[in-house]
Formats: structure tokens, C-alpha cells, sequence
């Protein structure tokens, strides 16, 4: 049995005491399986990480299991596939199509800024690369096996695990896998108890381990709806005459964003000010949901309202003519820390005026444009070269897709006894302390804080 007990062990590789880059190991001594495989954004330093090599045995790795389509959860793979991984990426079908966009997207992305970066010898490094380009990308799709959610799926004799709702974005799951006995369960990131787009997440009944995300293991979101906190915004920057451009992931946040202006616009709650979705992956995405209409709340009728009367930008020659036009409007462009994508563009032209906003409406990691320019920062550097702000900057948190501390204990609430150890991963430190301190207090169970790069002996 002692032997048993050590032969069990956690490594967290990203993801720890950050937000980003998540990556958690599961070692017996004789498998190896990542869950998740996410980029480091934000932080020179934890972006740097991605350059390094892969901090475990390629080789040696058995499978990968991916809770969802986020770059900070699944963007890593290519680099991944690059070293030498052959296995295979189990993931939902919608997480498969939902990465698939995602991987896409960033690998254009990075081939871009290293172009750029050479022409205009703006990067120390001569010539600039991407980290990976579409090849890699197409190498690593091929590699997926698709899961439906709730079904046990056995790895090998000693591994099974299965893939259950978290409530985050389109195909999301926390992943409950069994492993010499002991039952273990990794949170990716879970949604809130009544998400806008989402089912709410599964209730958790019982696990001997838990890895849990604590972004906001230390707030509650706004109790105000948003669709008030929006259309004050966008009625504010309309008596300004000015433009509002919101950078936006993606997934879900997109959709929730054109679900409600068009709601508002239909209400008359806001004018039927015209609004320009310049993101082809927000596009992409927004077809996955008319596609996979169990995995959400929406009715066919919401789906159909949420392009109503919407200028989709699909190329961007497109994007150069969109601020020609006169009058107010509403721009959605990605990405949502506005690290890269088709918002600098937006932004190179708007910051400098005064009756322009920008509006803020997810999670800013630290060391992203979208922290600078929620904490108030004069001026942001994009391409080289400095913009001053002089554009309102507002920021909502009403629509954050991630649990809020409330949330969290809600759901371990649901646990009918206490787990042997919890671990608190995707969180910066205050959080992930006020949250262990809250574990604590409210359940009396043994929580600890992830260290990146430590070995945890089960």
C-alpha cells in the first residue's frame, strides 16, 4: 500500500501562480499524462517560457487531455508536437473545433508579428521567428480523439477518466480521472453557477485530489447586469459622438457581447448604432454555436439574434474602411487582452481622441496591453511605437466567464466529505491566498497553493 501512495505524483508546469500557460503533469512510474497544454501570455518573463524547452519527457508522455479551447489551456500543443509528441490530445468535439480555430488564429498571428518585427526591426532577434507556424498546427490536429462528456474512457489498465460540464465556454469540462484507486479531479477553468451562454457546471460529489483554478479566488463579480453596465457605456459614448471599440476573445465572450447590443438595440435601450464584429475567429466561433446546440443555453431564436444585423469583417482590407465611416459605432475585435489581433489596428487609430472608448470586458492578465490600459497607463506601445491615450478606458466585470469566490465555494459545497488535498492552480497570489485562507476557514480541508515547476508526492 506505502509503495502504491508514492508512486503518484503532480508536477504543475504553468498555470501556478499565474493565470496563464496552464499545464499540470500526472506521473505513476509508468505513465505520464498532461492535462491541458497552454500558452504563457502577458509577462515578458512568462512569455519567455514558451522558447524553452519542453519542462518534461516528450517521449515518455502518454496522452493529453485538454478541459477546454482557451490559448492559455491548449496553445502550447504545436510547440508539443514540434518536440516529438505523436499521442493523442482527448478532447470534446466542440473543444476539438473550438482549439482548431484558436490554433489557427495564433499560429497566423505569430507568422505576422515575425514579419512585421523584420521589416520594421522592432525585435532583437535577427530575423525574427514565430514560435510555431500552420504547419505545426496541421501537424498537431490530426492528433485529436474526440469524447463525449460523462463517459468513462479508460487510458491504459490503470488510467480512466471522463469529461464533465464546467459551465466556461463551448465545450468546456473539468476532467474527473481514476488512477490506482484514487479518484482525482482537474477544474480547468469553471464557469459561474448561472452562466449567460453556458449550462451551468456539474456538481462535484466526490474526489480524493482537486486541482482548482482560482482566478478570482479573492472577488465576487458585479451583482449589476450587464446588460445596464453596456448600455450606459454605449449611450455615454454616443452623446460623444465617438466610437466604442471593445476587444474581445473570441469564445464566448463574442457571442454574449453581440447577444446583448443586439437585445439593447432591440429594446431601444441603446441606439441602432451600427456594429462591426472584425474578428474572422469570433465569426467562426459564433458558427460553432449555431452547430452544437446542446452544448449551450441559447435558443435557435437567440443564436439568430446574435448576428442580427451585425457587419461581419472577414478580411482586413475591410477593417481599413470601417473607421471611414461617419458617426458612432460599436467595433468587436479580438483579441481580449489586446495582445495582438485585429483591435491594435482599431486602437492605433482611437486612443488619441477623448470621445472615443474602449471598453474592457474580461480578465486583464498582468504585463497585457488590457492590464496597462485598465490601470490607467498614458500611453501603449503597439507595433514599436508608443500611442498616447486619451480615449476613455472603462472596465466591466459583470461578464467574466470564470467563477467568482462565491462560485467556487458553491460548488465544493457539493463535496459530501472532504478531500484528501487541495490543489489551487490559475490564480495570482493574492487570489489563490485569499481563496486557500476561505477553504480553510469555511471547510476546515488541507489546501495548498501550486508552485510552479514542484513535484507533489500523493
Amino acid at each position: 500500500m506505502e509503495e502504491q501512495h508514492h508512486q503518484l505524483q503532480l508536477k504543475f508546469l504553468g498555470g501556478a501562480g499565474t493565470v496563464t500557460g496552464s499545464k499540470i503533469l500526472l506521473k505513476t512510474q509508468k505513465h505520464q499524462v498532461l492535462i491541458d497544454c497552454g500558452l504563457f501570455q502577458g509577462l515578458k518573463e512568462l512569455r519567455q517560457l514558451n522558447w524553452k524547452k519542453p519542462p518534461l519527457p516528450v517521449p515518455e508522455l502518454d496522452a493529453v487531455i485538454l478541459t477546454h479551447g482557451h490559448l492559455d489551456h491548449c496553445g502550447y500543443l504545436p510547440v508539443l508536437v514540434k518536440y516529438g509528441y505523436d499521442g493523442p490530445i482527448y478532447a470534446t468535439e466542440p473543444t476539438r473545433d473550438v482549439t482548431e480555430i484558436i490554433l489557427r488564429d495564433s499560429a497566423k498571428i505569430q507568422e505576422k508579428d515575425a514579419q512585421e518585427a523584420n521589416r520594421y526591426g522592432y525585435s532583437r532577434h535577427h530575423p525574427a521567428k514565430p514560435l510555431y507556424n500552420m504547419h505545426d498546427v496541421e501537424r498537431t490536429l490530426p492528433l485529436f480523439k474526440v469524447r463525449p462528456q460523462e463517459k468513462w474512457i479508460e487510458l491504459n489498465e490503470k488510467i480512466k477518466f471522463r469529461f464533465r460540464n464546467s459551465g466556461h465556454i463551448l465545450g468546456s469540462s473539468f476532467v474527473e480521472l481514476e488512477c490506482h484507486g484514487q479518484r482525482f479531479v482537474f477544474s480547468g477553468d469553471l464557469g459561474r453557477r448561472q452562466p449567460l451562454l453556458m449550462h451551468p457546471p456539474a456538481l462535484l460529489q466526490q474526489t480524493d485530489y482537486l486541482v482548482l483554478e482560482s482566478t478570482y479566488g479573492d472577488k465576487l463579480h458585479s451583482s449589476t447586469s450587464p446588460y445596464t453596465e453596456i448600455a450606459d457605456i454605449v449611450n455615454h459614448t454616443y452623446s460623444k459622438g465617438g466610437t466604442l471599440v471593445i476587444p474581445s476573445f473570441a469564445v464566448e465572450r463574442a457571442q454574449e457581447l453581440l447577444l446583448i447590443l443586439n437585445t439593447l438595440r432591440y429594446d431601444k435601450s441603446i441606439p441602432a448604432i451600427p456594429i462591426y464584429l472584425d474578428s474572422p475567429m469570433g465569426i467562426n466561433v459564433t458558427e460553432l454555436y449555431l452547430n452544437y446546440s446542446d452544448w449551450h443555453s441559447l435558443s435557435a431564436a437567440e443564436c439568430r439574434t446574435i448576428m442580427h444585423d451585425v457587419h461581419v469583417i472577414r478580411d482586413f482590407e475591410h477593417s481599413l474602411h470601417v473607421l471611414d465611416t461617419h458617426g458612432p459605432k460599436i467595433v468587436i475585435a479580438g483579441s481580449g487582452m489586446v495582445t495582438g489581433g485585429r483591435v491594435l489596428y482599431y486602437l492605433e487609430q482611437l486612443l488619441g481622441d477623448k470621445k472615443n472608448t474602449v471598453l474592457l470586458a474580461g480578465f486583464q492578465a498582468p504585463g497585457t496591453r488590457g492590464n496597462l490600459l485598465g490601470s490607467g497607463s498614458n500611453d501603449i506601445k503597439i507595433h514599436g511605437r508608443y500611442y498616447t491615450v486619451y480615449a476613455e478606458v472603462k472596465q466591466i466585470g459583470s461578464l467574466s466567464a470564470h467563477a467568482d469566490q462565491a462560485d467556487l465555494l458553491w460548488w465544493l459545497s457539493n463535496l459530501t466529505k472532504a478531500p484528501k488535498r487541495i490543489f489551487l492552480n490559475h490564480g495570482e497570489t493574492q487570489a489563490s491566498g485569499t481563496l486557500r485562507l476561505k477553504i480553510s476557514d469555511t471547510f476546515g480541508w488541507n489546501v495548498t497553493i501550486a508552485k510552479m515547476g514542484a513535484n507533489y508526492d500523493l
